[in-house]
């Protein structure tokens, strides 16, 4: 039951991250600098491989979030959502502010892909709290 737990915690994180970026795809393209055709439209957006990759990432969270929440004694929705929301908040953010922050890139860019580590890892916590 557990590896079922860990693919739909992974595929809320996931789904959250396509609604997530899909609301904030103009100012992520224009934080992030990086080519567009032009309609303003990533040129890899086609390309499958950072798709699989998020994915693969989101499964490699859920995992561990479940491995972290068993370890803690972490059983109801409302301590594994805390959880995911401090593991997103304390533990991603912080490392994507600083590889950011050295490479010279925006603050709004911290903001949104760090919105995303934080609401990406609270959906995977809700999901592991409730099954």
């Amino acid at each position: 039951m557990q590896h079922l737990d860990i693919l739909l915690a992974a595929l809320a994180a996931y789904g959250f991250g396509a609604i997530w970026y899909m609301f904030l795809a103009s100012h992520w393209v224009k934080a992030t600098g990086i080519a567009t055709d032009d309609s303003g439209q990533p040129l890899n957006k086609g390309a499958p491989v950072p798709y699989i990759i998020a994915f693969a990432s989101c499964l490699l969270v859920a995992g561990m979030m479940r491995f972290v929440f068993t370890q803690a004694g972490i059983d109801t929705w409302n301590e594994a959502l805390i959880g995911g929301i401090l593991i997103g908040l304390f533990l991603s953010v912080p490392w994507l502010a600083t590889c950011y922050s050295f490479a010279g890139r925006p603050v709004q860019l911290i903001l949104i892909d760090g919105g995303y580590a934080v609401g990406g890892s609270a959906l995977a916590g809700l999901v592991l709290g409730v099954l």
